[in-house]
């Protein structure tokens, strides 16, 4: 029986037989892996047989890019069965998903757009939660997206956006902190700020990820491009927002340049010793 989830890993396919073999032991305690439902959504063949494998040792969470929450049509009911039959089969800690847009009809974009932040927006987007929750039998954690350009209409403020969410929708929250370090440093807000209004007891998942600065502009444009290590300004935001709200599972996200298992474990070992240092901060304080 493995601990209960502290630090992850994205899990990528070339990592399947270090993920099944890794020993829970020291740091790797706790250790847990997500994964992306749309990469599972088939009837049968080894990626379903491994998850299935690996799932029967780690727990495991998906981590969904595909329901268009804050796209302009209800989320689609085919990908919706396909995604409540992962659910009931591998019986994740967690599920999320973006708060973006990724599809107009048959079409599917290969970026998570943002949306403005309006009071229509709003109301779409928890008709949208509401019918996936339903639909998926769980509670949905929604991740706060990554900004690279001002845009207008927005009515709410970004924290008071996703709380009004979590109000109406019973749902969650996925703070994924690279995507607020890179949002603060591409608009000019105080990403400090953003971390330290979070409400705690919405916060059900913790995401951090390496990003890159554009070709073009340099640091003046931040990219979320997950191929890079976790940013040392990253570490501490993290270590700022757990010391506040407390433990909360924690994944590494690699989806580019991806290194060895082994590199990854050692990040996921920096992310659990910052768990269990603000653990026992909070228990001594």
């Amino acid at each position: 029986m493995s601990a209960a989830p502290t630090a992850g890993l994205g899990l990528k396919p070339q990592h399947y037989a270090e993920a099944e073999a890794c020993p829970a032991v020291g740091a790797q305690d706790g250790l847990w892996f997500e994964v992306h439902p749309e990469n599972y959504m088939v009837a049968g063949g080894p990626r379903l047989s491994w998850l299935e494998r690996i799932r029967a040792r780690r727990p495991l969470s998906l981590h969904g890019v595909g329901l268009s929450l804050a796209g302009d049509e209800r989320p689609d009911r085919e990908h919706l069965a396909r995604y409540r039959a992962l659910i009931d089969r591998f019986e994740p800690f967690v599920v999320s998903e973006h708060l973006a847009w990724s599809r107009r009809g048959n079409v599917y974009h290969p970026d998570l757009l943002p949306v403005p932040r309006s009071r229509e927006i709003l109301v779409l987007v928890c008709r949208h939660i509401d019918e996936a929750q339903n639909a998926l039998g769980h509670r949905l954690l929604i991740e706060n997206p990554t900004a690279y350009l001002p845009t207008a209409g927005h009515d709410w403020d970004e924290i008071d956006f996703l709380t009004e969410i979590a109000r109406r929708t019973g749902c969650g929250l996925l703070v994924d902190v690279n995507n607020v370090h890179v949002s603060a440093a591409n608009m000019g807000f105080s990403a400090e700020d953003w971390i330290d209004r979070t409400p705690a007891e919405l916060v059900g998942e913790i995401h951090l990820a390496g990003h890159s600065p554009d070709p073009a502009w340099g640091q003046a444009l931040l990219i979320d491009s997950h191929d890079a290590p976790v940013a040392e300004a990253v570490w501490r935001l993290h270590e700022r927002l757990i010391a506040r709200i407390g433990v909360r599972p924690t994944l590494i996200e690699r989806d580019g340049r991806v290194p060895e298992f082994s590199e990854l474990l050692s990040e996921q070992a920096r992310a659990a010793q910052a768990l269990s240092m603000a653990l026992s901060a909070r228990a001594t304080a």
